[in-house]
């Protein structure tokens, strides 16, 4: 399957000073919601810009939907995207907005507007569906300018902090409905929350200086198909477990067990798993709580 998106060696320079990208190079597959995640200043907002077509890189290549580089008039209903500080018109309802930019996505008018109605839904704003975008709370808006990013289900999405703004309950119901595109839609969402990004995305793509650091699926980025850690009530039958676990590292840090994997067979996570709880059943230790991986967050932090 051609990817959603990939980029090779691109640079961007602005002016005389330090490149905003020095040759970042990823790629993104299609149907994954992918984070990309970086520090302040790392190039995110560039990267996103030289996607849209906003900015020419000074080097380097763009394939968008392996059409090549952004050209309006071909990747006219393919492309979504979602600025980080995206301004809404005020006078307009959610409904009145999504309408009009449903139809410079290609629809009909009477589509446009069964979209508009599909999103305000979406995002949860039925009941102020006809509302001017003025009277608003800024959780609201920030669902609003999500919709506008989605309409007309482009193939590929930009979103720029999609969540930032929203109460707990509104991020919550915004990140399922974002999680239930999946596979019918490329989604790459740019945030500083990394649990949000390992609760959400199944690939990431991590970027430093102008250049991507890291990439891969999250479960592997994290380690948690190889590491896994286990809260006991009770002294750990390391020996047992060690002979159980040929293939794998067997650690005892505190209360926890450390099991990371090694190759294939008895090294597997479901067979580790399976070990693991048969010397504890055995043992009579009881099993207080189990974590995989070392979280997106921590992983971020080791590349620094």
């Amino acid at each position: 399957m051609t990817p959603a998106l990939t980029l090779k060696g691109v640079s961007k320079r602005y002016g005389r000073g330090a490149k905003a990208l020095d040759a970042m190079s990823f790629t993104i597959p299609s149907g994954s919601i992918a984070g990309f995640v970086g520090p302040n200043g790392a190039g995110k907002t560039t990267t996103f810009s030289v996607v849209c077509g906003f900015l020419t890189p000074d080097e380097g290549d763009v394939d968008v939907l392996g059409q090549g580089p952004f050209v309006p008039g071909t990747f006219k209903g393919k492309l979504g995207v979602l600025p980080q500080d995206a301004e809404l018109p005020d006078r307009h309802t959610p409904v009145e907005l999504l309408t009009h930019l449903g139809q410079l996505q290609g629809l009909g008018r009477g589509e446009a507007r069964r979209e508009a109605d599909r999103l305000v839904e979406l995002v949860r704003l039925g009941d102020r569906r006809n509302a001017r975008i003025a009277t608003l709370s800024h959780g609201m808006r920030r669902r609003v300018a999500v919709a506008s990013a989605l309409c007309g289900s482009p193939p590929l999405v930009l979103l720029d902090e999609p969540l930032a703004g929203l109460d707990p309950a509104q991020a919550y119901s915004l990140r399922d409905n974002l999680a239930a595109l999946r596979g019918e839609q490329t989604l790459v969402v740019s945030s500083h929350n990394l649990g949000e990004i390992e609760r959400l995305c199944d690939w990431v793509v991590m970027v430093r200086d102008g250049r991507c650091v890291r990439e891969g699926p999250v479960a592997e980025v994290t380690g948690a198909t190889a590491v896994s850690r286990w809260e006991l009530g009770g002294p750990v039958p390391l020996e047992a477990l060690r002979q159980a676990l040929p293939e794998a590292e067997v650690e005892v840090e505190g209360p926890t067990l450390v099991v990371r994997s090694r190759g294939r067979g008895v090294g597997e996570p479901d067979q580790v798993a399976k070990a693991v709880m048969a010397c504890l059943v055995e043992a009579g230790v009881p099993l207080r709580g189990l974590s995989r991986g070392v979280g997106l967050e921590r992983r971020f932090l080791d590349d620094e």
